[in-house]
């Protein structure tokens, strides 16, 4: 299999990191808006439309994983068997995982939440959305660094 069997493919790359980007954007600026205006009572205008961005970017970030899962995730695995590719294979599996968590605290804040854990349940999921952010910085760099771009 050649190193470059697992590259995504240019519309899988502009779609993931559009969406991840409107995700992080919209989550981030939701933050603000909702927390960051002291003692106002009313929820800020653009909070519902930045949650109804924020729901469609997700949508497109789980469209996306399901693409990733079909054929980088398999192929990737199997070239990370390689001493030099170990690492890509921890950070796959971390952003497997918190794609999971993400999905899952998502749909929860969505649908079935009780006012009482919302807040806190809005804090994890921010906080793991931030930690995707980052870590799918660092995968992507260590693609770069074994000369093949994910």
């Amino acid at each position: 299999m050649s190193r470059y069997a697992h590259r995504l493919l240019g519309w899988q790359r502009r779609t993931l990191y559009a969406a991840g980007a409107t995700l992080t954007l919209t989550g981030a600026l939701w933050l603000a808006l909702h927390y960051g205006r002291g003692s106002a009572e009313l929820p800020h205008p653009m909070e519902a439309w930045l949650m109804k961005l924020h729901g469609l970017a997700g949508f497109a970030a789980l469209f996306m994983f399901g693409a990733l899962a079909a054929q980088h995730i398999p192929h990737g695995w199997r070239l990370s068997a390689r001493h030099r590719h170990a690492q890509q294979r921890g950070t796959g599996v971390a952003l497997g995982t918190l794609a999971a968590l993400l999905a899952a605290t998502g749909y929860a804040l969505y649908y079935f939440a009780p006012e009482g854990v919302r807040p806190a349940l809005g804090w994890a999921h921010a906080l793991l959305g931030f930690a995707m952010t980052a870590l799918v910085l660092q995968h992507r760099r260590g693609s770069h660094r074994h000369g093949r771009e994910v």
